[in-house]
């Protein structure tokens, strides 16, 4: 017989983990050490959770090196911060990523402190320690916050001046990849409008033509008299086709007012609505082609700029400084007889407010158009030169506010970072001028328009210096030397 036996194991034991040690975390010793360590923390976000050893750390600090590496590729070509700097939702987005970064960099020094700091400090250090690190915070917040301030305000400014006006005037062959369509100038017409009360519409009483060499940056302003008759129009322009004589009026007891140069502005649009097609602004068309078929150059865009905020414009940029002659009535009506309460006396470097700068450029009692039109391209001038980044970067804000009041253009808001890196060539060259002021050559009741061509054609030909005897009115000059220091009397 056989027996079999059933083996019987005795249960398993339960297996216990062997027990891991507890993670240490770092403190500093004294409230210096802690200090210290969160402004290490400060400077590298994260440095300071690694000291304590705590693993987040390494997730700080990579969102740390990943911003290093977004600044480092704008770095690389700081045209595209220019690009962004005309790109509103760009902006905007800019504006909030900063504002949220700020904070989390702010909670990480906060934390920080509180990690590292000893647990037993006396009441004079818990204080201490405080207001060490709120101020370091402060110190953080306060670019922080001015740069959230301008980023919002450069969106707002972009998108209220540069909105993309349409005009029937502007070029249709630039693009972004070949701003200047293939030209060697670009030509703006720099306009500036009164629109004061009892008078009818826009009168553009300061008419600037900045010729821009788009290779270069050398430049040549031709200034045109308020006052000048007879404007001419292209020979392509559905304007030359009603004033083939020029701007004039067939009716002998026209007031001439109405038909100086300043006057086209309003005049055209309220003749000859839409006669230039489809546009925004007609009146800045009509002026486009008025300049355009008196120069015989082409004029791409303009810039309107109304005297009436002239005033906030100076005032935001600091104010300027320019050389005084003479002396310049400060109000005053010559044809009402009503005499000026002030003037502006003579003097080299003569640092002007708004206020003192707008009678500079318009002030005409004792002078005439042509002396008002030296002062205002002097003006251009001397705002040109205050206009270096730093200062516009100090004051942005008021800038930018007082360009969204004074400010129209219908430059493409594509097109601005191209003409940013011009200006700044132009800058940094010696603008020549060519004033069409009264002389034997020329008239503003009836001009020469066959001599002033060839004076934009000399002026404008390559390689061209000033050239011309000293008393040649159609010679260029460079506006240092014409708004230089030299006394009357």
């Amino acid at each position: 017989m056989s027996t079999s036996t059933d083996t019987v194991e005795p249960p398993a034991r339960p297996r216990h983990r062997a027990p891991q040690p507890r993670r240490s975390f770092r403190r500093a010793r004294t409230l210096g050490g802690a200090l210290g360590v969160t402004v290490l923390g400060a400077a590298v976000p994260g440095a300071g959770y690694l000291w304590t050893r705590r693993r987040l750390g390494w997730a700080v600090l990579a969102v740390f090196v990943a911003g290093l590496g977004v600044l480092a590729y704008y770095a690389q070509d700081w045209h595209r911060f220019i690009d962004m700097a005309f790109d509103p939702t760009r902006l905007r987005v800019a504006a909030v990523v900063l504002g949220v970064l700020f904070l989390g960099w702010a909670f990480t020094v906060v934390t920080t402190y509180v990690m590292v700091r000893p647990l037993h400090l006396n009441r004079l250090e818990k204080t201490l320690g405080a207001v060490v690190v709120s101020l370091l915070c402060v110190l953080v917040a306060i670019p922080a916050v001015q740069g959230v301030r301008i980023a919002n305000t450069q969106a707002h400014f972009v998108a209220t001046v540069f909105k993309g006006e349409k005009t029937a005037t502007v070029p249709h062959d630039a693009t972004v990849a070949d701003p200047w369509g293939g030209r060697d100038r670009v030509n703006v017409l720099l306009l500036g409008g009164d629109g004061g009360v009892g008078r009818t519409g826009i009168r553009t009483d300061s008419v600037i033509l900045l010729s821009m060499d788009t290779h270069t940056g050398k430049s040549v302003m031709f200034s045109l008299p308020r006052n000048m008759m007879n404007a001419q129009f292209p020979a392509d322009s559905p304007l030359h086709q009603v004033f083939p004589d020029g701007f004039r009026s067939s009716d002998p007891a026209a007031d001439p007012g109405n038909w100086m140069l300043n006057a086209v502005y309003s005049q055209v649009p309220a003749l000859y609505p839409h006669i230039l097609g489809d546009s925004e602004n007609e009146g800045a068309d009509a002026v486009k082609q008025a300049v355009a078929g008196s120069l015989g150059t082409h004029v791409d865009y303009y810039v309107l700029i109304n005297l009436l905020g002239f005033q906030q414009l100076v005032d935001a940029i600091g104010g300027v400084t320019v050389n005084i002659n003479e002396p310049i009535a400060i109000n005053g009506n010559t044809d009402a007889g009503i005499p000026p309460t002030g003037y502006l006396q003579p003097g080299p470097d003569q640092h002007l407010d708004g206020f003192h700068a707008l009678w500079y450029s318009r002030g005409r009692w004792g002078s005439d158009d042509y002396e008002r039109m030296l002062r205002q391209r002097c003006m251009v001038d001397a705002i040109i030169e205050e206009a270096d980044p730093l200062n516009v970067l100090r004051r942005y804000q008021a800038l930018a506010k007082a360009g969204e009041e004074i400010l129209r253009t219908d430059v493409p808001r594509e097109l601005m970072p191209a003409f940013v890196n011009l200006a700044l060539k132009v800058k940094g060259t010696h603008v020549r001028s060519v004033p069409f002021v009264s002389s034997d050559k020329f008239y503003s009741g009836d001009p020469d328009f066959t001599w002033m061509q060839s004076v934009v054609a000399k002026a404008l030909a390559p390689h061209h210096g000033r050239g011309g005897a000293k008393d040649d009115p159609g010679r260029a000059v460079r506006t240092e030397d014409a708004c230089g220091y030299h006394p009357v009397g």
